[in-house]
């Protein structure tokens, strides 16, 4: 019902900004939670950030707080991830996904995209 596209990935070096942006098909998109979440080699993936259907509720992970901005265009049915000031740390696949609730789990979101590599270097 729902698909989802990534783009804005690449090869950075630590300190530079960048943004993500996933366009989504489908004819609810408005009614759907819309988060971020990444995976590293070796690693869990984990939630980054998520924007309620309207925007009006956000959500950061801690490690993220101040230098990610989560945003939204419903009538362009897109989602962005700005990245500013990032790390090595940062390194990892980031994946857009879709739920009905506010959720933070990443088994609880019902569409994902194909995800984005970003790499950040020293």
């Amino acid at each position: 019902q729902v698909q989802l596209v990534e783009s804005g990935g690449g090869l950075v070096q630590a300190g530079d900004s960048l943004r993500l942006s996933c366009a989504a098909s489908g004819r609810t998109f408005s009614s759907y939670t819309m988060s971020w979440f990444r995976q590293a080699p070796g690693k869990e993936r984990e939630f980054v950030a998520g924007i309620s259907r309207s925007g009006g509720s956000i959500w950061y992970l801690d490690s993220v707080k101040g230098r990610f901005t989560i945003s939204r265009d419903n009538a362009k049915k897109t989602v962005y991830l700005q990245m500013n000031s990032v790390k090595p740390e940062d390194t990892a696949v980031y994946y857009c996904a879709a739920a009905s609730g506010g959720y933070s789990e990443a088994r609880l979101y019902e569409y994902w995209g194909q995800g984005t590599q970003v790499t950040v270097s020293s």
